[in-house]
């Protein structure tokens, strides 16, 4: 399944390792010298962002929370679990 983790961006929600809260990666040292070691890879806008997506390839600054981003992933994971009735549907 894919989720919409804001600006623009759409992810494999396979491919996503962590969501951390911004404020977190910009009050850690740690945290802070991983930003600035891969600023080539960070896709999004940083100054703005709410939440941390990292990827195993990327990482994405997105200006959706953190809360509205696991919304998100928990509705897909609801999504892929239903059962598909469609072959069941009578076309007219």
């Amino acid at each position: 399944m894919f989720i919409h983790i804001g600006n623009e961006n759409v992810i494999q929600s396979k491919d996503i390792i962590s969501i951390i809260d911004y404020n977190i990666v910009s009050s850690s040292t740690i945290m802070t010298e991983m930003m600035n070691n891969s600023k080539d890879t960070v896709i999004g806008p940083v100054e703005e962002a709410k939440s941390l997506v990292i990827t195993k390839d990327q990482m994405y600054a997105s200006t959706l929370s953190v809360v509205t981003l696991k919304k998100r992933a928990s509705m897909t994971s609801t999504i892929s679990k239903l059962d598909d009735y469609s072959s069941d549907l009578e076309l007219e």
